[in-house]
């Protein structure tokens, strides 16, 4: 069964989607980035509005690939008591070094990574991240102004980034500019969650306001497809 994921910047962004029954919200900050990391007090104030009526993923922001930073960046956000961190891995040398470093804490934190379609992804880091004690990965794109992902990646590597991922039993989600007619054919690939942002907003603007006939008219098509 394939869920919906909204991307909400407030607390009032989040009552709506909760509203909504969605099955999980993600809370970053879409103008400041593709990952956009939401200030921690505020990430604190969602998940206790939330509190625990469904899942909550939070990113950390468009951070270099450090891996001090990136290991002390999760910790602090792990602590907001969020279900899920998220981190982006961007195109570096040192990508690797980061997954051993998260390694260390893989045990005590949910630890989603997210990839970039349109950055030319290394999908053998599929199994070093599951090796690592990650408990999911996401498909997404970098550069919003390009299109969705069924635009940036040939649907024969999507399918097969879902195939891997799911195999080794681990959560699998595609998100990137995904619109209402992207729906059907991500479907058909069966992935744990399809992740929103643009989609749900007033003129599909991605750091506008959510737009609750935008939210509804998703979360119907998935369970449409679902069926």
């Amino acid at each position: 069964m394939t869920g919906m994921l909204a991307s909400v910047n407030s607390v009032d962004e989040a009552k709506l989607v909760l509203a909504e029954n969605i099955d999980i919200i993600d809370l970053k900050e879409p103008a400041l980035g593709s990952l956009g990391g939401l200030d921690i007090g505020l990430v604190k104030q969602i998940v206790a509005v939330v509190n625990g009526q469904c899942p909550t993923s939070a990113t950390i922001g468009d951070l270099p690939m450090q891996p001090e930073f990136i290991f002390n960046a999760v910790k602090e956000m792990a602590e907001t008591g969020v279900n899920y961190v998220k981190i982006g891995f961007f195109a570096s040398e040192n990508q690797v070094q980061v997954i051993e470093k998260l390694a260390l804490i893989a045990a005590h934190i949910n630890l989603i990574a997210v990839l970039f379609a349109d950055t030319h992804p290394d999908f053998s880091l599929i199994d070093k991240l599951i090796a690592a004690g990650f408990r999911g990965i996401m498909l997404d794109t970098l550069d919003k102004t390009k299109g969705s992902l069924t635009r940036i990646m040939a649907k024969a590597e999507i399918e097969r980034f879902v195939v891997h991922v799911k195999s080794r039993h681990t959560i699998c989600g595609l998100a990137g500019s995904l619109k209402l007619e992207d729906i059907p054919l991500l479907m058909s690939y069966q992935p744990d969650y399809l992740g929103f942002r643009g989609a749900l907003c007033d003129q599909h603007e991605r750091a506008g306001r959510l737009n609750v006939r935008s939210v509804q008219a998703i979360k119907q098509a998935i369970a449409d497809f679902s069926c």
